[in-house]
């Protein structure tokens, strides 16, 4: 794995976080794709049976910022930390995740436990290799009282209702997210 120079990594994250900022207040997640490589690889876990993967920008783009967030345009998902390995060329972020639906003190509505992403750096401001991770359980708990109270859009209760048939979802026993990583270092 090569080293990159700490401001390098650090603009690169000042970038990211900016146009994550940015995708929260205009609903258009597209605009992230930009910053992964044509091979990259984006994945998180969805449970005890199953993952979710894009491989490659393209994938990263209609899956990601198109399937996976449809329903959430108006979610926010603010950076709170970000933890720099120059050496390795890796970035932990940790986000919150917001609802624009409030509760009885109008406080906005919020996935409990800690959301973040683990990032692998290519040089030239753009990520080969994320990992999300965030408490499943509470995300599926917030989305379904949401739906009780209908207060989601209707892409999202879509997206609900198809569950494990949405573009990108793998069994877990088919995804070995460990190699994944093992196969970007270099």
């Amino acid at each position: 794995m090569p080293a990159f120079p700490r401001d390098e990594l650090e603009e690169m994250i000042r970038r990211f976080v900016a146009q994550n900022d940015e995708c929260g207040e205009t609903g258009d997640w597209s605009k992230l794709a930009q910053f992964y490589t044509e091979d990259a690889v984006y994945s998180w876990n969805n449970g005890p049976n199953w993952e979710f993967v894009a491989r490659g920008r393209k994938q990263i783009l209609e899956w990601v910022m198109g399937t996976e967030m449809a329903g959430l345009d108006d979610w926010h998902y603010p950076y709170v930390r970000t933890l720099v390995d120059d050496q390795k060329g890796e970035v932990i972020g940790i986000w919150r995740q917001l609802s624009p639906e409030r509760d009885e003190h109008g406080v906005p509505i919020e996935i409990a436990g800690t959301g973040g992403s683990w990032f692998r750096y290519a040089g030239g401001f753009q990520w080969c290799w994320q990992r999300d991770f965030f408490d499943h359980m509470n995300a599926g708990a917030v989305f379904m009282a949401l739906a009780k109270q209908q207060k989601l859009q209707p892409e999202m209760v879509e997206r609900m209702k198809k569950g494990s048939n949405q573009p990108g979802w793998v069994r877990r026993a088919d995804f070995d997210w460990y190699a994944t990583l093992a196969n970007r270092e270099d």
